[in-house]
Formats: C-alpha cells, sequence, structure tokens
C-alpha cells in the first residue's frame, strides 16, 4: 500500500491511496472520525449573582440564551490540540480530578453590550492554548448583562460526541481510469467542454486527461462522445480519500493518528489469530 499526497492544508487532506481496497480505506475513515482523540470543552461553570467592574457598576450575570444553550456553543468550539502533551482524564495519573496533563481552563469575563467570541476564552496558563478561530460568536450580551464563565476542556473521542470529531466530511471514492482511443478520436472537444471538473483537456490536438484525479465518475464525457472513444472504469485498487477538521489538529496529525491507530488494532488482532493457532 502507498500514499500520495494531493493536497495538505491545517485543516484538509486529500491523498491517493494505491494498492489497497474499500475496505482499508473504510477502516480509516471510521478510525479518524470515531477514534482520533482531540480537546473540547466538556464543563462549565456560570457565576452565579451580580458582577462589578472596575468603577464598581453591577451587571446581572445572565445572557439573552439559557446557560445550557451557552456551554453547548462553547462546547463546539476548536480548542488547540497536541496528543503528546495531554492524556484522557480517566488515564490520568491524578486519577480524574484534573491537572494540565489531561485538561485545559478557560475563563470568560465580559461585560455587555457586546458579542461574547470564541477568541473570549482566555486560557488560565500558557497563552498558546488561545482559541486559534477568535470569531466564532457565542452570545450577544445587553448593555446590563454580563458573563462569568470557567470552563474545562479535555481529551475525547467521537464515539462518545461529535464535539470530540477530530475530523469531517471523510470520504473516498473510486480513482478514474481514464482510456481514449485517439485514432478513432475526431478532437471535436465537446467532452472537453462538458466535463464538470475540469479532467479533459485538448493539448496538441489530442484529447488527454490532464486531472484524473479530479474525475468523480460522472459519465458526462462518455455520453456526449458521438465517436464512443472514451471509457472511463473505476479502480477499485486506487481511492481518492479526503476529509476535513475544524482546526482543533492538524490535518497531517490526524491522518498520522489514524494510522497508527489502525496499525496497533492489526497488531492486536494478528496476536490474537496466531495464539489460537499455537
Amino acid at each position: 500500500m502507498k500514499i500520495d499526497i494531493v493536497e495538505m492544508t491545517p485543516t484538509k487532506a486529500q491523498f491517493v491511496i494505491t494498492d489497497t481496497n474499500p475496505t482499508f480505506a473504510n477502516a480509516l475513515r471510521r478510525t479518524i472520525v470515531s477514534d482520533v482523540p482531540k480537546m473540547a470543552i466538556d464543563n462549565v461553570e456560570f457565576h452565579l449573582g451580580p458582577i462589578m467592574d472596575e468603577k464598581g457598576t453591577a451587571y446581572e450575570s445572565v445572557s439573552p440564551m439559557f446557560d445550557e444553550i451557552v456551554a453547548h456553543r462553547l462546547s463546539l468550539v476548536p480548542v488547540p490540540t497536541n496528543l503528546d502533551n495531554y492524556n484522557f482524564r480517566a488515564k490520568c495519573t491524578c486519577g480524574g480530578e484534573g491537572c494540565p496533563s489531561c485538561t485545559i481552563m478557560y475563563s470568560i469575563n465580559k461585560k455587555g453590550p457586546a458579542t461574547v467570541y470564541s477568541g473570549d476564552l482566555e486560557p488560565i496558563g500558557d497563552q498558546k492554548l488561545k482559541m486559534k478561530d477568535d470569531l466564532i460568536p457565542i452570545v450577544k450580551l445587553a448593555e446590563d448583562q454580563a458573563l462569568l464563565i470557567y470552563a474545562t476542556a479535555e481529551l475525547g473521542t467521537g464515539k462518545q460526541h461529535a464535539k470530540w470529531q477530530a475530523a469531517t466530511g471523510a470520504g473516498y471514492r473510486y480513482f478514474a481510469k481514464i482510456e481514449i482511443e485517439h485514432s478513432k478520436c475526431d478532437i471535436g472537444g465537446s467532452c472537453v467542454k462538458v466535463c464538470p471538473k475540469g479532467v479533459l483537456s485538448k493539448e496538441d490536438r489530442k484529447i488527454v486527461a490532464k486531472h484524473p484525479e479530479k474525475c468523480n465518475l460522472c459519465n458526462s464525457c462518455v455520453d456526449i462522445c458521438d465517436a464512443g472513444v472514451i471509457k472511463i472504469t473505476p479502480d477499485p485498487t486506487k481511492i481518492l480519500f479526503r476529509f476535513e477538521t475544524d482546526g482543533a489538529l492538524p490535518a497531517k496529525d490526524v491522518l498520522i493518528h489514524g494510522l497508527k491507530l489502525l496499525e496497533e488494532r492489526f497488531d492486536g488482532l494478528r496476536e490474537q489469530i496466531a495464539s489460537l493457532e499455537e
């Protein structure tokens, strides 16, 4: 099996897997969506009672939304995650009490009239843990309203809740095998114009598949070709895989960690089978 990267950005990955099959591709998809961990806010504490500013003005500790809705919105904010620095809270040496090795603490202290954004979540400690996407709106406060919140983020997986999904929009499709019988082609170019992905191109009086990785197997070019010289077939041994992230984890880290998890599972299965044969 071989992986060739087509596109790799902090929030998006696209690559081609060769010498493989749909079974492995689906196993990788399920793993990066459900099993690769990331940080997300899981506990939110709201200050009750009046909140005073520097001038002694009192604000009501309330917002136009229920506290549960505000907490839910905070839980969906992407929290910067470094998997090498954190443990699952239940497996941490602190016994689940919460420590810098398994949790990240944030606070919000905002007074109206104002809109509370994700950037208002201030990390208690290392400023490198500040939210990268700081313009996600949470709630709009009126003139006499304020929020004083303490939020705790911890590791989790997509199996537990969607807020812990490291990858979104994960999917794959067969790579297209495009064959053109040039000796019978009239070079009319209608197939080039009808292709919605710009796969085909006319070069040196010849129709060529310039971007086969973009082909989505729609067969529009095959249907419009009167000469019948274009043949497109899906290749189940060559798969185009893509997914996105919310920015909590770089796409490269999600892919590497997903492949490591699969390797560990296959090794465990191999050992179990070997023990049965003894």
